[in-house]
């Protein structure tokens, strides 16, 4: 969690530098701040949410351009002063738009969409070039004015030092609330956040949408602060500069991307001028920086002076969990697979599968290992498209549909290796969960829901007390058992209304498995909901099952009580199995 004590001290620095520097040194941090600040929005999108945009100097030059020639046409009529917010919010709705394309295509499209942000820079660079009717051309745009009562050398470093602070603060704020905790989880697993039903592809295009905010405003005080704006304002020579100074000041920390770029960007424009290798020079602390400190020179501060985590908000200061969304609330609803057939590079994997299950209780799917279990649970939620049948669940067919709108209704997965969010805390982990379909758009931007607790979350914490015990550890320091334990944990206080487990026992101690299964079975009876669990423990099966599925070779074999389908000849034929 980002500190407020790094801003604090920015604000500090920030008021003292023109006092103890003077004027025109204050003219020339200036700059790198307005740098400084675009380099956080790059920050934001490699640090927390794992994608790198190579065109942020696009919207930047943009932000300068308009900033620019909206400052021009108000000689001329002032009221166009009302327009210059435009110079930073059209770059940003552009970022945004372009982001909620690409991702809503493919959420997994990070590397390429780095390589179209790294392409529209090239192209603004040639726009900036050609159209020199509104750009200048290659001398670009001259002669842009002041902006009132802001003198170039003297008060308008205090416009880009407020900038720079609000920026700073802003992305604090919001890396502290819920919206920061979910951009982690995206670079810490996608796919594990889908399933609790965020829409990752929007919360991306909202990161992008904010990080060229951030470019375009800085660009847009860089037109009045520097005079003159030239397609080098929108090249990838600055982008890349961008991208190194984030990663020397951390690419993780607000702070950190805004000091890499005044302290990088200083002290190479001092060396241009005295040291003909001064980009070697820069080149080889990028080198040593992303190799031995991947969190930059802010990761360094942090570590040496770390402190021990906070105590928990789950436990400190509850506060009553809001009822699920109505869209994924009630009892266990009715599931139906209806002659579902699907393939992968011409290999059948499900073929012919038709299964109904309704209402409350705990149900087994078992059947030797390639029967389709896990298949099976892969086409219900998005992971494998069906070639012809039906698959329903609550009335709504969700064959094709995405894993975050198939949990929005009311489903929520366990996977067999279990996916939790490694590098962040248990308690985070727990967090998250409780807000799937919980959390509103704005609850996004409160403290509140960090604090939330269900009863169910308390008794699942005294069934497993490592968990309690770990709150502030990382998850992925937790043993094998534990991990499972987690993530089971974190399907349960989601609330689904049908649990798909994958094989939630295996890797578990004897004493583990009985608490698991202690665990189902609670739940299920605690929430009313269905649980389709895959098993190859006959002894689990026999004690937790009211129903069971068998399978082989993609289809259904038999169905009922234990007993029955182990009387059955054809099961007896293809199927046996073993237990702890």
């Amino acid at each position: 969690m980002e500190s407020w004590a790094s801003p604090t001290l920015l604000a500090a620095a920030l008021v003292l530098l023109p006092v103890v520097g003077g004027e025109f040194l204050a003219y020339q941090i200036g700059l790198f701040l307005l740098y400084g600040v675009a380099a956080q929005g790059v920050a934001l999108c490699w640090g927390r949410l794992g994608f790198l945009p190579l065109g942020q100097a696009l919207f930047f030059g943009a932000g300068a351009y308009l900033s620019g020639g909206i400052l021009k046409a108000a000689q001329a009529h002032a009221i166009w002063y009302f327009a210059l917010p435009l110079a930073a919010l059209m770059p940003a709705i552009c970022a945004w738009t372009l982001a909620r394309l690409v991702f809503a295509r493919s959420y997994r499209n990070g590397p390429y969409f780095s390589l179209i942000t790294l392409a529209l820079t090239i192209l603004g660079a040639l726009a900036a070039n050609r159209f020199s009717a509104l750009t200048g051309g290659f001398n670009g745009m001259t002669d842009v004015p002041e902006l009132p009562g802001l003198g170039r050398y003297g008060s308008m470093y205090w416009a880009v030092a407020v900038l720079a602070l609000v920026s700073t603060a802003g992305m604090t704020l919001l890396l502290r609330r819920p919206i920061g905790t979910l951009w982690s989880a995206i670079a810490q697993n996608e796919d594990r956040l889908q399933f609790f039903g965020f829409a990752t592809d929007r919360m991306k295009a909202m990161a992008f949408g904010l990080s060229a905010l951030c470019a375009a405003a800085a660009g847009m005080l860089f037109a009045p602060h520097q005079g003159i704006v030239t397609p080098q304002s929108v090249g990838f020579l600055l982008s890349t500069e961008l991208v190194i100074w984030a990663a020397v000041g951390g690419k993780s920390s607000p702070v950190g991307a805004l000091l890499g770029a005044v302290l990088v960007g200083y002290a190479s424009a001092e060396l241009r001028d005295n040291f003909a290798y001064w980009e070697v020079v820069v080149a080889i602390l990028f080198m040593v920086v992303v190799r031995f400190l991947p969190q930059g020179l802010a990761g360094l501060v942090a570590r040496l002076f770390s402190r021990r985590p906070a105590a928990s908000a789950i436990a400190s200061a509850p506060a009553q969990a809001p009822a699920i969304l109505a869209k994924a609330r009630g009892a266990g609803a009715e599931l139906v697979f209806d002659d579902v057939h699907s393939s992968a590079s011409g290999v059948s994997i499900i073929n012919g599968l038709s299964l109904r299950l309704a209402g409350a209780g705990v149900r087994c799917l078992i059947g030797p290992n390639g029967a389709g279990k896990t298949s099976t649970f892969n086409a219900l939620t998005g992971r494998l498209p069906s070639n012809s049948g039906n698959i329903q669940f609550a009335g709504e067919g969700v064959d094709h549909w995405p894993a975050w709108r198939v949990a929005q209704l009311g489903i929520g997965r366990k996977f067999q290796i279990p996916t939790v969010f490694g590098e962040l805390l248990v308690r985070d982990n727990l967090a998250i969960a409780l807000w799937a379909n919980r959390l509103r758009a704005l609850q996004m931007l409160s403290r509140r829901p960090g604090h939330w607790q269900t009863p169910l979350l308390h008794d699942l914490l005294t069934l497993f007390p490592v968990l309690r015990d770990n709150l502030g550890a990382t998850a992925g320091r937790l043993s094998q058992g534990d991990r499972q334990a987690l993530e089971f944990v974190m399907v349960a206080v989601s609330e689904p209304r049908l649990m798909l487990l994958d094989e939630p026992c295996a890797g578990l101690s004897h004493g583990e498995t009985q608490r698991m299964m202690q665990a189902i079975v609670r739940v299920a009876k605690v929430l009313g909901a269905a649980a389709l669990v895959i098993e190859h423990d006959m002894k689990a099966v026999e004690r937790i099952a009211d129903q069971v599925y068998v399978m082989h070779q993609g289809r259904l074999l038999a169905e009922g009580s234990l007993e029955e389908v182990q009387a059955n000849e054809k099961v007896r034929a293809v199927y046996a199995g073993g237990h702890k």
